[in-house]
């Protein structure tokens, strides 16, 4: 069971693991042909893997400074950030890899991570 405290070695595993994966995708999409992609879709999924990356690396950095039992707007900011990640980058990557708009998958994801980097400021406002 996921409890408070062990939220910040998630967030490092989790941050690695979409780093990793985020290294995947970069190389496919550098070496996938243009017919694998939808239309503009390379574009497309270069802006998703820009958008992994750094917020890996900001869940990395997040788990790597937060105290055992982070308060409760950086628990929420925190794992906003990881479901924010995953449905942003998920809805643009089916995206450019289909043509096809995959609903409201990726502005849901978008407005997760805003909402979440709110939390985080005003988490680390009452610290």
């Amino acid at each position: 069971m996921l409890s408070l405290s062990s939220l910040p070695r998630s967030w490092r595993v989790c941050g690695a693991l979409l780093a990793g994966f985020g290294t995947i995708s970069g190389a496919l999409i550098a070496h996938l042909p243009e017919a694998d992609f939808g239309p503009g879709g390379r574009l497309m999924a270069h802006g998703a893997l820009e958008m992994q990356m750094w917020h890996g690396l900001a869940l990395l950095v997040l788990g790597l400074t937060t105290r055992d039992r982070p308060a409760k707007p950086l628990a929420l900011g925190g794992c906003g950030l990881l479901l924010g990640t995953l449905l942003f980058c998920g809805g643009v990557y089916y995206t450019a890899l289909t043509g096809q708009h995959a609903a409201h998958i990726a502005p849901t994801g978008g407005s997760i991570l805003i909402l979440s980097w709110l939390c985080l400021a005003a988490g680390w406002l009452r610290a």
